[in-house]
C-alpha cells in the first residue's frame, strides 16, 4: 500500500475532526453538535452530492456500464443480507442477526459523501451515476432483512408489519432527498446549476468537518457499551466489512474500469448503515437491539473504513486492474 495515501488520508482535516469528537467523549468534554444543526448538516450532505451526481450523470451518456452498475448494486443489496444473516444466527438471536445483516447489506451515504471527498483530494475521477446506485441500494438490504426474520421467526408468532415496512424502505428521508437532487440535478441547465455552485461545492468540506466531528461524537459515546457485546461482534464489524470491500474491489473491473467507481462500489460494499436500517428497524423488530448493530455500524465499521479501508481498496484497485 501507498503509505503517502494512508498518510494523507489519515491528516485530512474531516476524519481529524472525527477523532477529535471521539477525543471529546473520552475526556468527558461537554462539547456537543445540536440535534437539528446535525440533521440539517446531514440533509445539505445529501442534498449536495445528490446534485452534483445529477450533474455529472446529465454530462454522461447512458450505456451499458451505467446500467450494469445500478444491477450489480442491488444485487450487493440483497447478496450481503443473504449470506451474513447465516454468519450472524450462529450467535445472536433470529431478531439481531436480521438487523445486523439489514445494516451490512444497506450502504452509509455518510462513509460514500467521505469516499467522494477523498476522491477529490487525489484527483481522481468517478461517474456521477454512482449516487443512483448507492440511492438504489437503501430499501433492498432492508426487505431482505426483514424477510429473513419473518421466515426464521415464525415459531415465536412475530408479526412483521410488510407494508409499513416496505413503504418505510422507499420514502425514507435520506432516500428520497438523494434520490430527488439527483433528478433535480439532471434537470438543471449548466447555467442554472451555476448559481447555486458556492452552496453544493465551496462549503461541502467544511460541512462534511462538522459532520464528522458529530459522528466522531456519536461513536465514542457507543463505543463502551459496544465491547461489552463481546468479541464476535467487533471481529463481524472488521473483517465481513474487510471482505466485502476487497472482493467488490476486484470483481467491479468486469464492467467499469474508471478507479473511482470502483472505490465507491467497494465502500458501498463495506459500508454498514446506521441510520435507515435502525429507523425500519424500529418499526418492523421491536425485538432487535439497537445498542448492537447500531454501534456495529457506527462506531466500528464507519472508522474503520474511513480511516484504513478507503486506501485500501484503492491500492487493490491499482494492482488489479
Amino acid at each position: 500500500m501507498d503509505l503517502h495515501l494512508l498518510a494523507d488520508n489519515l491528516t485530512n482535516p474531516a476524519l481529524l475532526f472525527f477523532f477529535l469528537g471521539i477525543l471529546a467523549v473520552r475526556l468527558k468534554s461537554d462539547l456537543e453538535i445540536p440535534a437539528n444543526s446535525s440533521k440539517f448538516i446531514s440533509l445539505y450532505l445529501l442534498f449536495a452530492i445528490g446534485f452534483k451526481g445529477g450533474q455529472e450523470l446529465s454530462h454522461s451518456e447512458m450505456d451499458l456500464e451505467i446500467l450494469w452498475s445500478l444491477l450489480f448494486g442491488i444485487f450487493l443489496a440483497v447478496i450481503v443480507p443473504l449470506y451474513t444473516f447465516f454468519i450472524l444466527k450462529r450467535k445472536f438471536t433470529i431478531w439481531n442477526s436480521g438487523a445486523i445483516a439489514a445494516s451490512y447489506g444497506s450502504v452509509s451515504a455518510v462513509t460514500f459523501v467521505t469516499a467522494i471527498s477523498f476522491l477529490e483530494i487525489e484527483q481522481i475521477e468517478f461517474g456521477g451515476h454512482m449516487v443512483a446506485v448507492m440511492a438504489l441500494m437503501e430499501a433492498p438490504s432492508i426487505i431482505v432483512g426483514v424477510l429473513l426474520i419473518a421466515l426464521f421467526s415464525k415459531k415465536e408468532g412475530t408479526v412483521i408489519p410488510y407494508k409499513k415496512v416496505c413503504s418505510h424502505a422507499v420514502t425514507n428521508g435520506s432516500v428520497l432527498l438523494i434520490i430527488g437532487s439527483l433528478v433535480i440535478g439532471y434537470l438543471a441547465s449548466d447555467a442554472q446549476a451555476e448559481g447555486i455552485e458556492p452552496f453544493t461545492t465551496d462549503i461541502f468540506k467544511g460541512f462534511l468537518a462538522v459532520f464528522l466531528l458529530d459522528m466522531g461524537i456519536t461513536s465514542g459515546k457507543k463505543l463502551s457499551t459496544f465491547m461489552n457485546k463481546g468479541w464476535f461482534a467487533l471481529i463481524f464489524a472488521i473483517i465481513i466489512p474487510l471482505v466485502n470491500g476487497i472482493i467488490v474491489a476486484v470483481v467491479s473491473s468486469t464492467f467499469t474500469s474508471s478507479e473511482g467507481n470502483r472505490l465507491l462500489f467497494a465502500i458501498l460494499a463495506a459500508s454498514a448503515s446506521y441510520i435507515a436500517v435502525p429507523a425500519a428497524m424500529r418499526i418492523a423488530v421491536p425485538k432487535a437491539n439497537p445498542g448492537l448493530y447500531l454501534p456495529m455500524a457506527l462506531a466500528i465499521t464507519f472508522p474503520f473504513n474511513i480511516t484504513l479501508g478507503m486506501p485500501l481498496y484503492l491500492y487493490i484497485i491499482q494492482i488489479v486492474p
